[in-house]
This record gives structure tokens, C-alpha cells and sequence, in this order.
């Protein structure tokens, strides 16, 4: 039977890649790449190859590329267009499955971060399988941005009785302030924390974390909200995509 696995790379540095990691890309024949359209997004392909380089110097393997669908970004029919978008991303797994591996082989898809986080290849899979497509998968699990995040501010991120909550940016920007506690968030891009500037949160935030182009700016959000959005309008205009993760905490 076919084999799939989900490599976790972990976020932006080869050398985050885990042993195991390394091991299931050792066992791949066949590498399916998703390649987004648009100014910067090449970096993403760019890393994927390095760590493919670092794992299989050697070569040996067959990478399969497809240019992956654009996710709607909002507007009223916004979950529409991500059922569309799921389905279009899936119906190209189906093509790259049947027509590129063989009965028996091993292909892989490389994750940036980790699989289970803020991506939908593991349930994209899942929804394959139960249309009959025959396969089994694997997910090895990688590094995250939250985790490098942490690690470049040297702190924890859990706090004595209190939860972690993880939410994306449109979550944010329709949450209460007695709901921002301890939050998590992932993939802004158009600075939804300004909205609690005159707020007693303090802010942790980051960018391209783990690359050589990492950002690290932390302090009271009222006091670092403007800096860190003029950043992301310098990041965006100069490289036309950015990648951030941020705290959002109560002192």
C-alpha cells in the first residue's frame, strides 16, 4: 500500500529539523511540494530544499510540485471560499497520490512548523481516505514558530493556573479584552494587537522566526504596538510576505 508521511521541519532553520524528522525523509522516494504564487513566496520552497539537502545530500528522490490555490483572506463569504479553497488543495493531493507514487512506494509532504498546528494536510489526508483513496500516513512532528518564539524571548509560555490560549488574527480582532490573557497568535500580518494599544498587555512578538532575517521585539503594547506595526509594513514592503507569531499577555 501507499505510504504518506507529514515531516514537521520545523520553522525557518534546517538545523531545527529533529532526528526523526531526518530518518522519515531518509525513507521518501518522492517529495510533494506545494508552491505558492506571489513575491517571497519562493523562500518557503527555498527552505523546504535546503533541509531536503541537509537530510538526503545524496539525492536519490523526486520532487512533484503543484502551485496551491490562494486562501481568501476575508469578506462575507469568507468560510465559502475556504471550502473551496480545502477542495481544490485536496483535489490535487488526490492527483499527486494516484499519478506519482507507485503501489507500494513513500511520498512525503514537508511541513513547515508542525503538521498539527496551523495546517490542514493531516485532515485533507484523512478526508481522502474516507473518499476510498487507498493509503496509509504518518505524521512526525516538528518545531514551532510558538516554540522558537519562547525561546528567542527566554520565557515560558505557561503561567501558574492560568491557560495558553492559541488563536489566529481574525479570532483577535473580534475578541473582549477579559479574554486576552495569555494569548497566542499566529500569522497576523496586519498588526490586529494595535486594537489593544491603550491596554495594560504586555506583547512578546516575532518574526521569520528561526531564519537569519528573525525579529524579536517584547514590552508594554502600549509603548511597542506602532513600532512593531511600522515593521510589518517595512517586512511586507520589502519582501512582500511576512511570518509572525506574538504574546499577548497581562502582567
Amino acid at each position: 500500500m501507499k505510504r504518506i508521511l507529514l515531516i514537521g521541519l520545523g520553522a525557518g532553520d534546517p538545523s531545527g529539523m529533529t532526528l526523526q524528522a531526518i530518518e522519515a525523509i531518509r525513507a521518501a522516494e518522492v517529495f510533494f511540494l506545494m508552491e505558492k504564487e506571489g513575491e517571497g513566496k519562493s523562500d518557503l520552497i527555498a527552505f523546504r530544499q535546503a533541509a531536503l539537502k541537509r537530510a538526503r545530500g545524496d539525492g536519490g528522490y523526486r520532487l512533484v510540485s503543484a502551485v496551491s490555490p490562494e486562501r481568501p483572506s476575508g469578506g462575507p463569504d469568507y468560510r465559502a471560499g475556504i471550502e473551496w479553497w480545502r477542495g481544490e488543495r485536496r483535489r490535487i493531493f488526490r492527483e499527486m497520490i494516484e499519478t506519482e507514487l507507485s503501489g507500494d512506494g513513500t511520498g512525503a509532504f514537508l511541513i513547515v512548523g508542525d503538521p498539527s498546528l496551523y495546517d490542514g494536510t493531516v485532515e485533507i489526508l484523512h478526508e481522502l481516505t474516507a473518499e476510498g483513496l487507498r493509503f496509509e500516513f504518518e505524521v512526525v512532528p516538528g518545531i514551532t514558530s510558538l516554540q522558537l518564539l519562547a525561546a528567542g524571548h527566554r520565557i515560558a509560555l505557561n503561567r501558574i493556573g492560568e491557560d495558553i490560549r492559541v488563536m489566529t488574527a481574525r479570532q483577535l480582532s473580534a475578541a473582549a479584552l477579559k479574554d486576552v490573557t495569555n494569548a497566542l497568535v499566529m500569522l497576523d500580518g496586519r498588526a490586529a494587537f494595535r486594537r489593544f494599544a491603550g491596554t495594560d498587555l504586555h506583547i512578546w512578538w516575532g518574526a521569520y522566526l528561526g531564519m537569519p532575517e528573525e525579529i524579536l521585539v517584547a514590552g508594554p503594547l502600549r509603548e511597542k504596538a506602532e513600532e512593531i506595526a511600522a515593521i510589518i509594513e517595512r517586512e511586507r514592503a520589502r519582501r512582500g510576505w511576512i511570518m509572525d507569531t506574538y504574546l499577548l499577555r497581562r502582567p
